[in-house]
C-alpha cells in the first residue's frame, strides 16, 4: 500500500516541467531587444525576425510605449517522394515604460530586414541659467 504522502511528493515533481512551461513559452515569443539613450533621443531596437511591418502595432498610453506584433510563417514543399510542412505562429507583446523628457508625440519608427528601429526625442530642457532684466526709464 502506497501512503499519501509519498504520491503528494511524487505528483509535484511528474508536473514539475510543466508549470512554467506558460511562462517560457512567452518569453520564446519575446523578441529580442535593446533600449539605448544619447543626448538628443532614446533608440530601442528589437529584433522581429520572420514578422511583416503590417503585423507590427505600436502605442503609446499613459507613458508606456508597447510594441505587439503577430509572427505568421508557413512552408509546404512536395515532391514526387516526400511532402514537407512547416508552420510558425505567434504573438508577442513588449513594453517599456518612458523617461519623464521623453517627447512622446514625436516618436518615429523604421522597419528594415527584420529589424525594428524606434527613436523617441528628448524634450528640450528649459533654461535655467539666470538672465538679466534690462530696466527702462519711462
Amino acid at each position: 500500500m502506497v501512503e499519501s504522502s509519498h504520491t503528494a511528493g511524487f505528483w509535484p515533481s511528474l508536473y514539475e516541467p510543466f508549470r512554467s512551461l506558460g511562462g517560457r513559452v512567452a518569453d520564446w515569443f519575446a523578441p529580442a531587444s535593446e533600449a539605448t539613450s544619447n543626448g538628443d533621443a532614446y533608440e530601442i531596437v528589437m529584433e522581429l525576425p520572420g514578422v511583416k511591418q503590417n503585423d507590427i502595432d505600436i502605442s503609446i498610453s499613459e507613458n508606456t510605449l508597447t510594441v505587439m506584433g503577430e509572427k505568421q510563417y508557413s512552408q509546404e514543399k512536395s515532391e514526387d517522394n516526400y511532402y514537407f510542412s512547416e508552420r510558425q505562429y505567434g504573438s508577442f507583446r513588449r513594453s517599456f515604460r518612458l523617461p519623464s523628457d521623453a517627447n512622446a508625440g514625436k516618436v518615429g519608427a523604421a522597419f528594415k530586414d527584420g529589424v525594428l528601429t524606434i527613436t523617441v526625442p528628448r524634450m528640450k530642457e528649459p533654461e535655467t541659467g539666470a538672465k538679466k532684466v534690462k530696466i527702462t526709464s519711462s
